[in-house]
């Protein structure tokens, strides 16, 4: 009888979890997360339409559209006519122009799907430059 009693008392288990491997992934991810999150803040502050947003009210003012087509090339749409412009800083210049007659009258860009991203952020910086201080983007209404 004593030989299955020491051989019980052996073969008793410990229900333990050991968790210390555990914090040490956890400590882990926070230092990941603290050394990444000034990164992942910094950015351009630009005025993105939600993805189901309304269209423009009919009484507010007509906007001046800043364009770069699928060819890189630049225009400026004011009222109903559109100007082409030479570069960035003719199309600039006419942004100003028209924003000095009526300061409340909104600019947003409308860059064409095929053109790079590298002309639309162009666009926006030439216009920021310029003293344009809120930009909108324009995109094609949801079906």
């Amino acid at each position: 009888m004593q030989v299955q009693a020491r051989s019980r008392r052996r073969s008793r288990q410990v229900a333990e979890i050991n968790v210390v491997p555990y914090i040490d992934v956890m400590l882990v991810l926070l230092v990941i997360f603290i050394a990444t999150a000034p990164v992942v803040m910094q950015g351009v502050t630009v005025d993105l339409p939600k993805a189901e947003a309304e269209a423009m009210n009919e009484d507010q003012l007509t906007p001046i559209i800043a364009t770069v087509d699928r060819a890189g090339q630049y225009y400026v749409s004011l009222d109903t006519q559109s100007v082409k412009a030479d570069g960035l800083e003719a199309l600039s210049q006419i942004v100003v122009r028209e924003l000095s007659k009526d300061p409340k009258r909104p600019v947003v860009v409308q860059g064409d799907a095929q053109v790079p991203y590298d002309a639309v952020i162009q666009l926006m910086n030439a216009l920021k430059q310029a003293g344009v201080s809120s930009v909108g983007l324009v995109t094609e209404p949801l079906s």
